[in-house]
């Protein structure tokens, strides 16, 4: 289907006979041109093919030059490692960046509650074990942390104290989220959100200038630390990876080899990813695979490696740092060691089916409270939004000790294991393990215990209502933490109410085997943490790279079965409801042009079908290849907004010749007017390597343009099977594709058409695709 036209654009290489010169010179399509042309414009989608053709003349070049001298050979030889030094330099500043990040972090989160006496800059885990490093941290042990009612010269005890606490509590929560929406606002617009949508996009080759920025990356930084300090239902490990990728584009303008290829610039973005995510868990294989699964849209082999090492580097910085003061890379590392059982994989599947339903159910619900924003008044006041789901936040969350943490303490706080030496209400027992499993006592759910899940169940219902609204705010906000607090709490209940169950019926035999001699019968961490990937399998469908993500997060490698049959699980039930996770839909919400992969095209319409012009359109801009004027092509670019224009032989014959782009047509002719003698309105625009000679001889200067003509563009019939096109769309990276029809040019098939054609097939609203 595939139209094979006079040029190799690999090679650069032109049949001149095609075009009746009789000529053997060979055009060099790549070399020598005016600065700017093959650059693109913002909100603009790139040519993968134009520029891996780019790339692989560059480096052919390279290669040519190479024999001339030993300098050339350097130049070579740093071509070559370039690629490996630039992936070294964005792990390394991933690294320092999320050290910062999560120490920050963790200090202003504490300073909510209270302030280390005599090294404030201390938070207050890090204060008590300054005071007795050979102490377990216990915050009623432990003199030097001080809580603010303390510090003001009271016991801390009474209710006045609390109220004290209260109302600290929620002035710090707002003076750290008006400082984020304030920075994001003022300095960096693009720093609100998680980023990964945006990120998912840009590596499909849309441009969005500015969103990988520096101030980005700075403001991203500052406003992650404070909106996590405020409380808000979100997490700072999602925008990681966008601040990864700010490093990736930032680092990539050192090397001209990948900061004026975009296609090639997005080999580094992807290795960014994998970075952001491998310090954000501390896991390097699963970032990798999470931009291989989740957010790359090219990924070759040499990338795989280049991702793997990126991620690599970073997470050796990262542990460096020690930046959790547990010499391990994460937060959450458990060390169980008990088995699981066959049986146990009944509530594992039913965990799995309700992280399914919970994503699902999020996810709708967060996209239609995103939409209404967008559309309503709401849009218009972020920072009045935010500071109010701050203050709900905050007031809500302060009685409710399991709220009130951290949530990535949270987290930590439900996968533990409990021990018989635990004495919170989590792990409070009337008697402790070794009498229970003597059979010396009953196992009744003590008052503490009871209390606990009471307590689990009202933060269970707080954090599902107010991460619906918390997510989109317009502050640096992630939802891989908040996601996973709501499995983990559901699956800590779960896993206890299992657990009385297994002792309570001990003799019989599907438990029998459980509650043997030797350890308890059932370890509600370990539900905890399958909950959690379910629930955060269910928002966002990934399965692979989130089951090797919470293996390396908490070092259960015996427990893979339990994480894969739950991720599944939440899969199967999520895609019961649509196949979109919650970045698929916010790249919808936002109209970005993202050809998702996974959505399948199953309609029976034709090329024909989609190509413009329509029967009431307009006919086709078109150029020809030796009959306009420079006036003619001026008034065309006036004229329309289109991104390029089919080159044909003449209107009449509507034989295509190639395409040229909008803004190399635009900087070629302003090039030549201002450096070229002899080029007026009236000089003849020629797209073909040879002017004849009465034309020079008899008129004004011609304008050669041959060498911006792209004259191999990827043409199909118009009989062609739209899902043949949208294939071609999403695994060529095309741009447009022209229509033809015995050769001649009947339409052209944009992206933006593409994807209009797709949300009108789904009965959507095609005007919500915005972008070309």
């Amino acid at each position: 289907m595939l139209r094979k036209t006079s040029i190799d654009p690999l090679l650069g290489r032109t049949n001149q006979s095609l075009y009746g010169s009789g000529s053997a010179n060979l055009v060099d399509t790549f070399d020598d041109l005016p600065p700017g042309i093959g650059q693109y414009e913002d909100f603009h989608t790139i040519d993968w093919l134009r520029d891996i053709a780019r790339d692989r003349y560059r480096h052919r070049q390279i290669l040519k030059k190479r024999q001339d001298s030993w300098l050339e050979s350097i130049k070579s030889a740093h071509d070559a490692w370039s690629g490996w030094v630039c992936v070294l330099l964005v792990g390394c500043a991933a690294g320092v960046f999320a050290a910062v990040i999560d120490i920050g972090a963790s200090w202003m989160s504490d300073l909510k509650e209270g302030i280390c006496s005599e090294a404030f800059w201390l938070n207050r885990e890090q204060c008590c074990w300054v005071a007795d490093v050979n102490s377990t941290f216990n915050e009623k042990g432990c003199t030097k942390w001080q809580t603010w009612p303390e510090l003001f010269g009271s016991s801390g005890k009474g209710a006045g104290d609390y109220i004290l606490k209260y109302i600290i509590y929620i002035f710090w929560a707002m003076l750290f989220s008006t400082l984020a929406v304030m920075l994001v606002r003022v300095f960096a617009p693009y720093a609100c959100g998680s980023g990964i949508p945006e990120i998912k996009t840009i590596l499909s080759g849309f441009i969005i200038r500015g969103y990988l920025g520096k101030w980005t990356l700075i403001i991203k930084s500052v406003g992650m630390m404070l909106a996590v300090s405020a409380g808000l239902s979100l997490g700072k490990e999602g925008p990681l990876v966008h601040v990864a990728s700010c490093c990736g584009n930032i680092f990539s303008y050192l090397f001209p080899k990948y900061g004026r290829n975009e296609a090639k610039k997005r080999e580094i973005l992807s290795a960014a990813s994998a970075a952001g995510v491998s310090v954000a868990f501390g896991a390097p294989i699963g970032g990798v695979l999470f931009s291989l699964e989740e957010v790359s849209y090219y990924f070759p082999l040499k990338t795989l490696w280049r991702s793997f090492f990126c991620a690599l580097a970073a997470a050796f910085v990262l542990r460096s740092f020690n930046p959790f003061g547990n010499d391990h890379l994460v937060m959450f590392y458990i060390d169980y060691n008990n088995p699981w059982y066959l049986i146990e994989l009944i509530p594992f599947i039913i965990l799995g089916i309700l992280g399914g339903l919970w994503g699902a159910f999020f996810n709708k619900l967060n996209i239609m409270w995103c939409r209404y924003r967008k559309q309503s008044t709401l849009g218009k006041y972020p920072i009045s939004e935010v500071l109010l789901v701050t203050l709900l936040t905050a007031v809500l969350a302060f009685p409710n000790p399991y709220t009130r943490m951290n949530t990535s303490e949270l987290i930590k706080e439900l996968v533990r294991q409990c021990g018989p030496e635990d004495e919170d209400d989590l792990c409070n027992y009337d008697r402790n393990v070794t009498d229970m499993m003597a059979g010396i006592s009953s196992a009744p759910l003590g008052s503490g215990v009871k209390r606990a899940m009471w307590q689990l169940a009202l933060a269970l219902i707080f954090k599902c209502a107010i991460t619906i609204f918390t997510f989109g705010i317009k502050v640096p906000a992630g939802l891989f933490i908040p996601s996973m607090a709501i499995g983990a709490i559901t699956g800590r209940m779960i896993g206890i109410g299992m657990e009385q169950l297994a002792f309570n019926y001990k003799e019989y035999s599907i438990f029998k085997e459980m509650c043997s001699a030797g350890h308890t019968c059932v370890t509600p961490g370990l539900y905890a943490m399958v909950g959690a990937a379910a629930s955060l399998g269910g928002v966002t469908r990934m399965t692979v790279s989130l089951v090797v993500i919470m293996f390396e997060l908490t070092g259960g490698l015996q427990y893979i079965v339990p994480l894969m049959a739950a991720a599944m699980a939440s899969k199967w039930v999520g895609d019961a409801f649509g196949h979109e996770g919650i970045y698929e839909g916010h790249i919808r919400l936002n109209g970005y042009p993202f050809l998702d992969s996974k959505e399948e095209f199953t309609h029976t319409t034709l090329a024909a079908d989609v190509m413009r012009p329509r029967r009431n359109d307009p006919p086709l801009a078109t150029v020809t290849q030796d009959s306009m004027s420079v006036e003619e092509l001026e008034s065309l670019l006036r004229e329309t907004d289109h991104n390029g224009f089919p080159v044909v032989v003449s209107q009449e014959s509507q034989y295509l010749v190639g395409f040229v782009f909008r803004k190399d047509l635009t900087i070629a002719i302003t090039n030549a007017r201002n450096n070229q003698d002899g080029i007026v309105s009236q000089s003849i625009v020629y797209f073909t390597s040879h002017v004849p000679v009465t034309t020079v001889a008899g008129g004004p200067t011609p304008l050669k343009l041959n060498k911006i003509l792209d004259m191999a563009p990827i043409t199909i019939a118009d009989q062609t099977p739209m899902e043949i096109v949208l294939e071609m769309f999403r695994k060529l990276g095309l741009r447009q594709t022209l229509v033809t029809h015995n050769g001649r040019l009947l339409g052209i098939i944009t992206k933006k058409d593409v994807l209009r054609h797709i949300a009108q097939c789904h009965h959507q609203d095609p005007e919500d695709i915005l972008f070309n």
